[in-house]
């Protein structure tokens, strides 16, 4: 099977803020074209107020870096704004990507301040790539999280994605799509994503079938012959508990049963679903199908599917549209993208944003993330910024401490480190094979296994540790003192 990579349909060189192209033409002016340039990708904040986030979307960030190019038209456009040197417009026909960049693997549980993509190469470069770097990450990951919660709150019991018809665009019900497949969900109701993804796709009727039919028992009764084998029938276009579920035993004792096979399920849509499932769950029992299994949907999201069972809901699995596909509660990942060095001369020059909201101030330097587990449960303890080049020689004790409140400290001894960063682009070329939709499932789902519970809380999770290593956090610091003393004499 194909799969197909939704950046390469079309150029999206150009899908950039008009800025990054007026500040690469005046770096060319400046003489600054050659200066190599550090970006971060960060957030500051998890979504919903959750414990953790889920990277997503590097597949696509891979193939949009893979395919850059202006074409004539491109060109044409710029020259036509009548403020772009043509030495500019010369670079950019001639353009050839040769950053390296690297990015923590999809699936991996991520948290706020910690570089998620790290750029280096030229200036020109690595600028005119932010915007695609954030919105390619800043979707996926916005989604992968959503439905890991949802996925969460299900406690085990299958969460499918219906929500293409309400996604933001077709990119956003596709990709969406992969996205929730990643943190957890079985599959989804969009059917090219199984073409091009290999993503399970899945359901059955809509209203519109019931009303076509003179009554709901043929409408049901000519479903079944068609597909017995897989057979759900929908059952609130009507009356559930008068109709619906009498109507859809009559149709499997009819059509499903003498044809060698099992029901699989009912659907309901509307309603007291709490009720209408315990009510359904009976009478299913009763008529000698204790395995059909109830699938509900209807506006879902972690707290309603919690309150659901939590009030005994008889429901198997759940069907969960657009506040999965849209993340309603919180639609927007805050992902932001920051020069954090510069070389000169060969050696790296750190670079820093202050800010008086401190949350704001950025971490400088060439980067690399360390996540620390502890070697007799296999949790993870916390992780830790380290410049590039550093070693965390978890043979020996090791101190982490919090980089505000440096007077909290803790000593780690039994435990064991792993890079998170990993190297896509070396010199333009990518060097990273993706995994399989399948394997980036499979292995979020190990690693969120690895994070204690009180960090998958929903509501006030413990706070997980991102701290910085000393030779950073000296950096950081230092560069902070000398941009108060500069403050200090302009005053």
């Amino acid at each position: 099977m194909t799969n197909i990579d939704w950046k390469e349909k079309k150029n999206l060189t150009m899908l950039a803020d008009f800025y990054e192209f007026t500040m690469a033409n005046g770096y060319l002016e400046n003489g600054m074209e050659d200066t190599i340039a550090y970006f971060d990708m960060f957030f500051r904040s998890i979504p919903d107020g959750g414990g953790f986030a889920i990277m997503a979307g590097v597949e696509q960030l891979i193939g949009y870096l893979k395919n850059l190019k202006f074409y004539d038209e491109d060109i044409e456009y710029f020259r036509s704004k009548d403020m772009f040197s043509e030495e500019f417009l010369e670079y950019l026909k001639n353009f050839e990507f040769k950053c390296d960049v690297w990015a923590i693997p999809e699936g991996t549980p991520i948290f706020p301040g910690e570089p998620i993509v790290v750029v280096r190469g030229p200036i020109i470069q690595a600028q005119i790539i932010e915007t695609m770097v954030l919105l390619t990450i800043n979707h996926q990951s916005l989604i992968a999280t959503k439905s890991n919660r949802i996925v969460r709150a299900a406690e085990g019991r299958p969460v499918m994605e219906f929500g293409s018809r309400r996604a933001q665009g077709y990119e956003g019900a596709i990709l969406g799509a992969r996205a929730a497949y990643i943190g957890g969900a079985v599959g989804t109701a969009c059917t090219i994503v199984e073409r091009d993804f290999n993503i399970p796709a899945l359901g059955t009727m809509a209203h519109s079938w019931v009303q076509l039919f003179p009554t709901e028992l043929e409408a049901f009764k000519a479903y079944a012959r068609l597909y017995p084998d897989n057979c759900v029938l929908l059952v609130d276009t009507y009356n559930v508990l008068k109709s619906g579920v009498p109507n859809a035993i009559k149709a499997f004792n009819e059509e499903v049963v003498p044809r060698g096979f099992r029901p699989k399920g009912i659907r309901i849509d509307s309603g007291d679903i709490a009720y209408l499932s315990k009510e359904a769950r009976k009478m299913l029992d009763n008529a000698g199908f204790p395995d059909c299994s109830i699938v509900a949907s209807s506006s879902l999201d972690e707290y309603v599917i919690r309150e659901l069972l939590r009030q005994g809901a008889q429901i198997d699995s759940f069907g969960v549209g657009e506040r999965l596909i849209t993340a309603r509660s919180e639609p927007v990942f805050g992902g932001v993208y920051k020069l954090a060095a510069v070389e000169k001369n060969g050696k790296i020059i750190p670079k820093i944003k202050v800010s008086e909201n401190v949350g704001k101030i950025t971490t400088p330097g060439f980067k690399q993330v360390y996540r620390l587990y502890d070697k007799a449960t296999n949790k993870a303890i916390a992780d830790v910024i380290t410049l590039h080049e550093e070693e965390i020689d978890d043979t020996k004790p090791y101190e982490i401490f919090h980089p505000l409140y440096t007077w909290k400290r803790k000593t780690l001894t039994n435990f064991y480190a792993k890079k998170l960063l990993v190297q896509l682009f070396d010199k333009g070329k990518c060097i990273y094979e993706n995994p399989s939709i399948h394997e980036i499932r499979d292995y979020c789902e190990q690693q969120i296994d690895t994070l204690w519970d009180e960090v998958k809380r929903f509501e006030n999770p413990h706070e997980y540790f991102v701290d910085l290593s000393k030779p950073l956090w000296d950096i950081k610091d230092q560069l902070l003192k000398e941009h108060g003393k500069i403050q200090k004499n302009n005053i």
